[in-house]
């Protein structure tokens, strides 16, 4: 096995420069690392006044209670012909053999059907396993977890008292960390945790006294945690922050800091986000040491995505989404809504009229919210109604449509929400209710 490169002395930390050689450059390009040009036949994404009138429930609430407004207009993103745009084709520079990863990984790899390195894994795989600190900027459906994940086991695999602590947004997206962790450390004797909110702590507490490598959570049972004296994070030589532009949208940001200000400064921290926020910066800025940035946008949404709004009127809203259900073509459809209460009732109405559906929000359970994604799946449910906080850690294959019944608060939440469709290489639909 080729021998792992040692990691080189740490120098002073510099602030992050969106105009430095491997930063993003803030502006529409999608492959910079700003913000992504959702741009159609020259129209392009910008906070522009929602012209369309709301919906009903169709605003959520923002943490200091009061309703936010949608800070764009769907009906500026419509584009009906995504098949014409055909996406580049990546050629990677590397195999899996070639990055100095244990045969056994490799293989490992290679029976999850993964035959050659997405573009992330490609570009920012040698810097981890040469101990840089990193920035990788993709998007969800890119790799990146197995991009963090291969070289972390790697280095664990080297030294068996590395421990490594990865922070999501969801729980849902901790689960599915730890189902990837799985499948890539089966050959060995690697151990995980899970710590996640929205379920009893006490087992967690009890595997927390167990051998374990990594402990994957999210930041506010970590902190809950950490603060009981059950996770000694003196001991994390390895960080991850994945999805980092969400958990600090949903408020995580004090959580977040008071997570790394507990590890040691010698650390090796992983920072991944599909946008640089401001509040990423500061992130970045305090607590990572000279780190590269690798940005691999996937290709544009409007390039796999037909989009297009939905006229309605308030009287007739149900019964316009029954209409749209009854069509062959909405196979497996992701419906968001704004707010948990309306999200609950609305699967209750569908299934009422005839349609099998499933809720997924903020009120459930852990283990309702993953009995119906596992419902979802499997096809037993063919309607998924959503949140966007709960619907972070969605990823299911073949979502025909995708459909804001009512309005995301800003264009983030809009790029989200449609990015459930249109995986891979695959096609989707996304249609947004606008008030006639």
């Amino acid at each position: 096995m080729p021998t792992h490169t040692s990691r080189p002395a740490r120098p002073s930390r510099r602030p992050f420069s969106s105009n430095n050689g491997h930063a993003p450059r803030r502006g529409g390009d999608a492959r910079s690392g700003g913000r992504p040009s959702f741009n159609n036949r020259g129209s392009r994404s910008g906070s522009r006044p929602f012209s369309g009138g709301g919906s009903r429930g169709g605003s959520s609430r923002g943490r200091s209670g009061g309703r936010k407004q949608p800070t764009f207009d769907p009906s500026q993103f419509i584009n009906k012909n995504p098949a014409d745009v055909v996406e580049e084709v990546y050629t990677p520079t590397h195999t899996f053999s070639d990055f100095g990863l244990h045969a056994d990984i490799v293989t490992a790899v290679e029976k999850q059907g993964i035959n050659a390195p997405s573009p992330i894994q490609d570009q920012i795989i040698p810097h981890i396993m040469a101990g840089r600190d990193v920035i990788g900027l993709a998007q969800t459906g890119t790799g990146k977890t197995a991009a963090f994940l291969l070289p972390l086991i790697q280095k664990t695999l080297k030294d068996n008292k590395q421990q490594t602590l990865i922070l999501t947004p969801t729980r849902e997206l901790a689960l599915q960390v730890e189902v990837e962790f799985r499948k890539f450390a089966a050959p060995f004797r690697l151990y995980s945790t899970v710590c996640v909110g929205g379920t009893s702590i006490v087992p967690q507490l009890r595997a927390l006294k167990r051998s374990h490598h990594m402990v994957i959570g999210t930041p506010g049972r970590v902190l809950d945690l950490i603060n009981r004296g059950a996770l000694k994070t003196e001991r994390f030589t390895n960080i991850v922050l994945d999805e980092a532009d969400r958990m600090l949208d949903m408020g995580f940001i004090h959580d977040i800091r008071k997570i790394l200000g507990t590890l040691p400064k010698e650390r090796h921290t992983l920072f991944f986000s599909a946008t640089m926020t401001g509040d990423a910066e500061k992130i970045v800025n305090d607590f990572l040491v000279d780190p590269i940035t690798i940005s691999v946008r996937k290709k544009d949404v409007t390039n796999s995505i037909a989009q297009d709004v939905v006229r309605y009127d308030h009287a007739h809203k149900f019964d316009t989404l029954l209409a749209l259900l009854s069509k062959d073509e909405f196979k497996r459809v992701i419906i968001f809504g704004a707010m948990k209460h309306s999200v609950e009732k609305l699967a209750i109405e569908l299934t009422s009229s005839g349609i099998k559906a499933d809720s997924i929000h903020g009120n459930k359970s852990h283990g309702q919210r993953q009995r119906a994604l596992s419902a979802f799946k499997s096809g037993q449910v063919r309607i998924l109604v959503a949140t966007d906080v709960a619907a972070r850690g969605i990823h299911v294959d073949n979502v025909s449509h995708v459909i804001n019944y009512d309005l995301p608060n800003t264009f983030e939440d809009y790029v989200h929400r449609i990015g459930r469709t249109g995986r891979g290489k695959e096609l989707g639909s996304a249609l947004t209710f606008v008030s006639a």
